[in-house]
């Protein structure tokens, strides 16, 4: 007869029946937020004084933002199947660089570019490998906002484009074997250590990889995503 169990055995989730619960627990809090939504709004019309008018304007905000991160949780989550065209890398990068520019202008202003393309093509969803990118930008700059300088870089080798991101950290000591395998193990207010897992899902889904390694000789962390380029 087997022992039984102690309060220390604790059960092991497959991940992707975390993301199941996650995705419904946020499905049933926004409901409930819509709810909360429709009686502050309510509330507006009813009131007359100004000082609580801008109070239960304050509320609907709070509830509106509370909602948008449910909304980007659920996001992080999602395991979503890319629909791959053929997309000029070049064209690809040039959409990356936009888009950096456009949501994060103080850090785009801090990137430089090395670039070594020329006509080839990936067989790509293009919206859904640039949100992997990009969330590369967002998570140096996030753990690193006084960086002063980071380098991108992005070509081509042999079937492979590959695209580096190589950002400086004088002290580094988390380990690179794992790297995006580790999900919910880094928590900050507002962030779950999703960002990563999310970023070798994307790659891993349209045939490529996702890896970084730390170099000690420079104090440098390179993140590396590989694309297969496309046989045509």
């Amino acid at each position: 007869m087997s022992a039984d169990p102690t309060p220390t055995d604790a059960p092991t989730v497959p991940w992707p029946e975390v993301v199941k619960f996650v995705r419904q627990l946020g499905h049933d809090i926004r409901n409930n937020l819509n709810a909360v939504e429709l009686q502050s709004a309510y509330l507006s019309e009813l009131v007359t004084d100004p000082e609580l008018k801008g109070e239960v304007k304050r509320l609907r905000e709070m509830v509106s933002e509370i909602g948008a991160s449910l909304q980007r949780l659920s996001a992080a989550l999602s395991h979503s199947t890319p629909n791959v065209i053929l997309y000029s890398a070049a064209d690809f990068i040039d959409d990356v660089r936009q888009k950096l520019a456009k949501d994060l202008p103080d850090a785009a202003a801090k990137v430089t570019w090395h670039l070594q393309l020329g006509t080839q093509k990936l067989e790509i969803d293009p919206l859904i490998a640039q949100h992997a990118l990009l969330e590369l930008f967002a998570n140096a700059f996030q753990h690193e906002p006084d960086v002063k300088e980071i380098t991108a870089k992005a070509w081509v080798d042999g079937s492979d484009f590959i695209f580096e991101l190589h950002e400086p950290k004088v002290k580094f000591e988390r380990s690179t074997a794992n790297w995006g395998r580790e999900p919910l193990r880094y928590l900050s207010h507002g962030h779950y250590g999703l960002g990563l897992n999310r970023v070798r899902l994307i790659a891993e889904a349209h045939g490529g990889t996702f890896a970084a390694e730390y170099d000690r000789a420079t104090s440098t962390l390179v993140s590396r995503v590989t694309l297969p380029i496309a046989k045509t």
